[in-house]
């Protein structure tokens, strides 16, 4: 009865903000590590992490999302030598995103919605693990930065008139290269397509 007898909350000037607990988990795909491993390709780590977003609602149907979080992710070997190294890299990653969003049911029980928009990737504190130094000597990490779209679906659903569960999946479209310049082993490049799927639960809160 309480769900069913909340009032909307999805409606035009509301600013809604969120605290998700989310975990990334990178579909990445990548090249060779170049020049002198090739074949050898890396593999991303999940990583969870907490994150937080505030939505603008421009019309009763329309809003606009920004987030923040930061995760670590580290970079490991698959097969051959880097395979037997293990864990090659880490780095902290944050993804200021903003999608657009279509509600389409800002009077219901249950609050669906839609979204895209874009990303800026940022990669920093890029470190080698001591597995990697100890193979090829003191090593400096460097990862691109990344611009790219965002796709988005999930939905609200009502506690009392301002508090909200939230359920939410992202795909971020991120590419990035990874460059490794080592003492042994010169230097080495390898192209990564992320891709994560990010999928979020929290609460929320109408101001």
């Amino acid at each position: 009865m309480a769900i069913t007898s909340t009032p909307a909350f999805a409606e035009q000037g509301d600013i809604l903000l969120r605290a998700r607990v989310i975990n990334v988990m990178p579909s990445e795909e990548s090249s060779s590590i170049l020049p002198a491993f090739p074949g050898e390709q890396v593999s991303v780590d999940n990583s969870p992490a907490p994150e937080f977003d505030i939505t603008y609602m421009a019309t009763d149907n329309i809003g606009f999302e920004l987030i923040a979080a930061t995760t670590k992710h580290s970079a490991s070997g698959v097969t051959g030598t880097t395979g037997s190294i293990g864990r090659l890299a880490k780095t902290w990653v944050l993804p200021p995103t903003l999608t657009a969003q279509y509600h389409f049911a800002p009077d219901a029980a249950i609050r669906p919605y839609i979204g895209a928009g874009i990303n800026y990737t940022i990669f920093y504190n890029e470190k080698a693990t001591r597995d990697l130094e100890a193979a090829v000597g003191d090593t400096n990490v460097n990862l691109k930065d990344s611009f790219g779209y965002a796709l988005q679906a999930g939905m609200d659903i009502p506690i009392n008139d301002r508090i909200f569960l939230n359920f939410d999946v992202k795909y971020l479209d991120v590419d990035t290269t990874a460059t490794l310049r080592t003492t042994d082993a010169g230097t080495q490049r390898v192209k990564i397509n992320l891709d994560p799927i990010v999928v979020g639960v929290g609460l929320g809160i109408k101001l």
